[in-house]
């Protein structure tokens, strides 16, 4: 993050990404847009349906699903994309570049003292009528203040997220004023972009935000069905401030008539509905399914990224045997991640890219530039793993639960080889499958079993480890609780000078890694895949926290194409 200088803009630090784009020029789309039509999609949470439809349930996907009509202070400027000719894929799931961040709902913002941001909000910008809700009127200053608050005093807020501010004011119906304890490095992430960033009318609170037949937003599409764990359809808000500039023209969005994310969990099923086009767009496939997929559909246009969701096996540390660091260094060595790099995802995984991404300069360091006792935890020794069992007083093993969702085919097919590696040195692995909200609450309300596989978001550089190893946080399955850690994060935060704080980033990681509270497992490569009749678009994925809203109301769909094309 950038210090904040007084007059001027100050933006996010980010980082550009590697995405390889197959089929897809570097260059604008010559086509001129056309209106109408609808987009369905197969999304990264394809197998996942909305959770909540209240912001203030502070649930990890609520961008994902409300996005599309609940707008923030801040977005990402699609226009520096790869696909347009800039350096950005815009696939990390809450990582904007500094260079890459507009004014969404903010028409300007500037800090008049060190503690003092001042944001200056777009006019005539209002929330569509919505019937037995709210009459159509201008989005102001209220608003912001009104989503902040409730934000903030929601009893399933994120603990400390919101410290840093001292009050939020409105001086005037367009200016909204933060005034802050602290500087925190995330402040613009925290409450601009971020995952619980949405601005929502307090009518919408006043009549049932957990409700989706009350939602209502200023975005370019509005809500119009949802069937649990099938599908949201969102429709186009004709009353929709937002244009963008193709070819040189100014055009109203969003194009498309509609919207609908298609909730399957059956990857096979996904694979079809993609192969006979009753699915434009699917964000997430494994590499397995690749080949086949090109095969029998040649058309398709592809992207291939680095997932930014890392995986591993939280053992908690409040819970013997996984209290003795010996124990827990050990079932890393007892697990060949080599070979499951090569074997079980053919070489389409990198071994060492959690908690920090590659795509994190500065931030991220590779493993050859490790300490010994950090390699040694990706290097296959069961001898020295059965050494350290020994040591620890379990020279005959144990037998440990382990929680895994069901919703997550790869973890399901992988949790059983992770366990014959484990037996090996006479540690035995008993898998509990579970649905997708039974397995959320279980780490949420911190009643995981011992074991605990999961995928959890990079996010950024500083909340990839606040989040998973600083006490009383949510996204915490090992139960890590070390002052001395909590207190080095703060230290982060509270740091201005960005290579100090890369520096400082480095140290923190290098510590948990070597401490172990997970079996650190390899990072899978995904592919994104859509139909030649999906123009404006390259496999973009978020344009804020888990957020493609943005991305889907700047796509048209060539209807004569997909018409031409048998679909």
């Amino acid at each position: 993050m950038k210090i904040p200088e007084l007059g001027k803009r100050s933006r996010t630090l980010g980082l550009g990404m590697a995405l390889a784009v197959v089929g897809a020029g570097a260059a604008a789309q010559a086509e001129t847009p056309k209106y109408g039509g609808n987009l369905e999609i197969a999304t990264v949470y394809v197998g996942i349906s909305a959770l909540s439809w209240d912001l203030a349930d502070w649930n990890w996907k609520q961008n994902h699903d409300t996005g599309q009509f609940y707008e923030q202070l801040f977005a990402a400027d699609l226009s520096q994309s790869k696909r347009l000719g800039g350096k950005h894929p815009f696939y990390a799931d809450a990582w904007l570049p500094s260079d890459a961040i507009r004014g969404e709902l903010a028409e300007s913002w500037k800090w008049t003292t060190p503690l003092r941001l001042e944001i200056k909000l777009r006019k005539g910008v209002k929330f569509p009528a919505k019937p037995g809700v709210m009459a159509e009127r201008e989005l102001v200053a209220d608003d912001v203040l009104f989503s902040f608050n409730r934000q903030n005093n929601s009893p399933k807020k994120i603990p400390t997220y919101f410290d840093h501010v001292e009050k939020i004011e409105a001086p005037d119906k367009h200016t909204v004023v933060f005034k802050f304890k602290e500087f925190n490095a995330e402040w613009d992430y925290r409450f601009g972009w971020g995952y619980y960033s949405g601005i929502m009318p307090k009518e919408v609170a006043d009549a049932g935000a957990g409700n989706w037949k009350n939602v209502n937003g200023t975005g370019p599409f509005k809500l119009s069905d949802f069937v649990q764990g099938n599908s949201n359809t969102y429709v186009k808000n004709s009353i929709y401030w937002g244009k963008d500039k193709i070819g040189g023209q100014e055009y109203k969005l969003p194009f498309v008539d509609k919207v609908v994310f298609r909730t399957i969990k059956d990857e096979t099923t996904q694979h079809a509905a993609l192969r006979t086009g009753k699915i434009d767009i699917h964000e997430a496939i494994r590499w397995t399914a690749v080949e086949e997929l090109k095969k029998s559909a040649p058309a398709l246009k592809w992207a291939k990224y680095l997932s930014m969701t890392g995986q591993f096996l939280a053992m908690r540390v409040d819970t013997k045997p996984f209290d003795d660091i010996r124990v827990r260094q050990a079932l890393n060595m007892a697990v060949d991640k080599q070979a499951i790099v090569k074997e079980y995802y053919g070489g389409n995984a990198d071994l060492f890219s959690y908690p920090q991404h590659p795509d994190y300069v500065g931030y991220y360091e590779p493993l050859d530039a490790m300490p010994n006792a950090v390699k040694e935890l990706f290097t296959y020794n069961p001898e020295k793993a059965k050494k350290l069992l020994a040591e620890a007083g379990y020279a005959k093993g144990f037998s440990f639960k382990v929680q895994v969702c069901a919703c997550v085919p790869d973890h399901m097919e992988l949790l059983p080889l992770i366990a014959s590696y484990l037996e090996k040195v006479g540690v035995k692995v008993e898998i509990v499958p579970l649905e997708y909200g039974a397995f959320l609450s279980a780490m949420t309300t911190k009643t995981n079993t011992p074991g605990y596989m999961m995928n959890n978001g990079h996010t950024n550089p500083t909340t990839s480890i606040r989040k998973s190893f600083v006490k009383g946080q949510v996204w915490n399955p090992s139960q890590w609780n070390d002052e001395a850690y909590a207190a080095k994060m703060a230290e982060i935060y509270q740091e201005r000078d960005e290579q100090k704080r890369q520096r400082l980033v480095k140290l923190i990681t290098r510590d948990i890694l070597e401490k172990a509270p997970y079996i650190w497992l390899p990072t899978p490569q995904l592919y994104a895949a859509w139909w030649p009749w999906v123009k404006n678009y390259g496999g973009e994925l978020r344009a804020g926290a888990v957020r493609p809203g943005p991305i889907y109301a700047r796509i048209w769909v060539d209807q004569a194409m997909k018409k031409k094309m048998g679909f």
